[in-house]
């Protein structure tokens, strides 16, 4: 009997919440265990912030945008 077997067993002798119980951990293993594909970084943003250059340093900007964020 294979592991997978043995949990199916195991599983089909507890009470339904249980059986609930252990579907959600399964979940959450599978959700946070696998790693999941990694997408292409995005840099479709670069140069967005170019009409600010002469207007503000680099410094203040990061201030301001700390500040949007509620930092």
């Amino acid at each position: 009997m294979n592991t997978l077997d043995e949990v199916i067993e195991s599983t089909k002798e507890l009470p339904e919440e249980l059986q609930t119980e252990v579907r959600d951990f399964a979940r959450f293993l599978r959700e946070n265990r696998i790693p999941r594909p990694r997408r292409k970084l995005r840099q479709d943003w670069a140069g967005g912030l170019r009409e600010f250059r002469d207007k503000y340093t680099s410094l203040e900007l990061q201030k301001k945008a700390l500040e949007r964020r509620g930092d």
